[in-house]
């Protein structure tokens, strides 16, 4: 069995089903992001791990152990917060050394074990000060000391960097992820954040109206999409979508050309085809070609987006180097192929990937 099992998890609000079925496997020291738009369940799921809500079907294991109807404190795990929820009135040591005193552990014990998780974070200075006294980052790194002194068996994150800025939110995520790999943790770490998921996770879980879209490695799901929500969800710039039919001999037809290659569509089978911006490259003669007129010219550094508009008013954009912006940043038109076997096609009734 693995480190963290969910078996057939469901939960209602009332008559409001939020988790339908949920089957989830965490392997041991795995870092694992749960991704997906608001409302998909993504912390409620979260929350269910922690024991903070009951759930309303199902099993949950925590190292072969099944918690699903233990205490949070039963279950031997740490959560940090998107608030930090930090006491106010105590000290940055007292907040760390407040579970452990729930414990009756040793104060000796408590003293190395506090002073030693501070050392770790870079906030031994701070042991002193009381958290209105801190920066929103100090605060966060408090909070992730107070769940490492108690040395869980797993470590819950939800959404713990959304209050930063986005200089801070990129230091603090390399911080955590330096800290799960030093501590050998398991962890499950909620985010919206696509670039947090993409950086940080062994294995990404997309969730969509309760239930898992797709799991797997970060290059799974940003390379091999399985449904066209996943294909829309992941990836900045989003995806290009437009709509084509297939022919008999096994390729697609649509407005901006036709595409072959698909032989295991059907004649007549209407799709979805997707490519990314960073897949569409500036076409040569005697390629199938979108082009359209140059709307908008973004820069943004050594790359930019070139938004495009085809004259059946299909709106594109593309992502080029900075090189071709500046070739392309006065025309009036641009035309792009798409590299080879980075199309995406999507059966246009079920969303699911041909």
């Amino acid at each position: 069995m693995s480190y963290v099992s969910l078996q057939s998890i469901t939960k209602k609000f009332g008559d409001v089903e939020i988790l339908k079925g949920v089957d989830l496997e965490i392997e041991h020291h795995q870092f694992t992001v749960l991704l997906g738009p608001s409302g998909c369940g993504k912390s409620t799921t979260l929350r269910l791990v922690a024991g903070l809500e009951p759930v309303s079907g199902g099993k949950i294991f925590i190292d072969e152990r099944d918690v699903t109807d233990l205490e949070p404190r039963e279950r031997d795990i740490a959560m940090v917060f998107q608030n930090y929820a930090l006491y106010p009135t105590m000290t940055v040591e007292q907040n760390m050394s407040f579970g452990l005193k729930a414990q009756n552990m040793p104060a000796s014990d408590i003293r190395t074990a506090v002073h030693n998780a501070a050392e770790l974070l870079g906030i031994t200075p701070l042991l002193a000060r009381k958290p209105g006294e801190l920066s929103g980052g100090q605060q966060q790194r408090v909070a992730i000391g107070r769940a490492i002194v108690r040395q869980p068996k797993l470590f819950l994150f939800d959404e713990p960097l959304s209050n930063l800025d986005a200089k801070l939110r990129v230091e603090t995520r390399s911080e955590i992820l330096s800290l799960h790999q030093r501590l050998g943790a398991t962890t499950i770490y909620v985010t919206h954040d696509q670039e947090e998921a993409m950086t940080m996770a062994d294995k990404i879980v997309i969730m969509n109206q309760g239930q898992i879209e797709q799991q797997g490695t970060p290059e799974d799901v940003f390379f091999r999409p399985v449904s066209r929500m996943v294909a829309g969800f992941i990836g900045s710039p989003v995806m290009n979508f437009f709509n084509g039919v297939g022919t008999a001999n096994g390729a697609i037809e649509t407005q901006v050309g036709t595409f072959e290659g698909f032989p295991q569509i059907r004649a007549g089978q209407k799709v979805e085809v997707g490519v990314r911006p960073d897949d569409l490259i500036p076409a040569e003669k005697g390629e199938t070609t979108i082009t359209g007129k140059v709307l908008l010219s973004e820069l943004l550094g050594v790359r930019a987006i070139i938004h495009l508009k085809t004259q059946h008013g299909l709106a594109f954009k593309a992502v080029v180097d900075h090189e071709i912006y500046r070739d392309m940043k006065s025309a009036d038109e641009a035309s792009f192929t798409v590299r080879d076997g980075r199309l995406h096609v999507f059966d246009s009734e079920s969303g699911k990937r041909i």
